[in-house]
C-alpha cells in the first residue's frame, strides 16, 4: 500500500470534504481518503492506494471537486 499526503486549499465544510473524497476516491487503485479540514485554509488529505498516484491525476480530481491542490 502507498500513502500520499496532499494539501488542498479552499475547503470550508463537510460538503467540501465529501466532494474531494468522492473525486479522489474514484481514481483507480484508491482504497481510502481521509481529510483533516481546516476551514478556509489548507487542509491535509491522506490517500491510501495500491500503487503510487500521479500528481496530474490527483490535481485533476481535486480540481474537478472545485478546489486547489497546493
Amino acid at each position: 500500500m502507498e500513502t500520499t499526503r496532499l494539501t488542498v486549499n479552499g475547503m470550508t465544510c463537510g460538503h467540501c470534504v465529501s466532494a474531494v473524497k468522492e473525486e479522489i476516491g474514484a481514481l483507480t487503485g484508491v482504497h481510502s481518503v481521509a481529510v483533516d479540514l481546516v476551514e478556509g485554509g489548507d487542509s491535509a488529505v491522506t490517500v491510501t492506494s495500491e500503487a503510487p498516484l500521479g500528481r496530474s491525476d490527483l490535481e485533476a480530481a481535486v480540481d474537478e471537486a472545485g478546489y486547489t491542490l497546493v
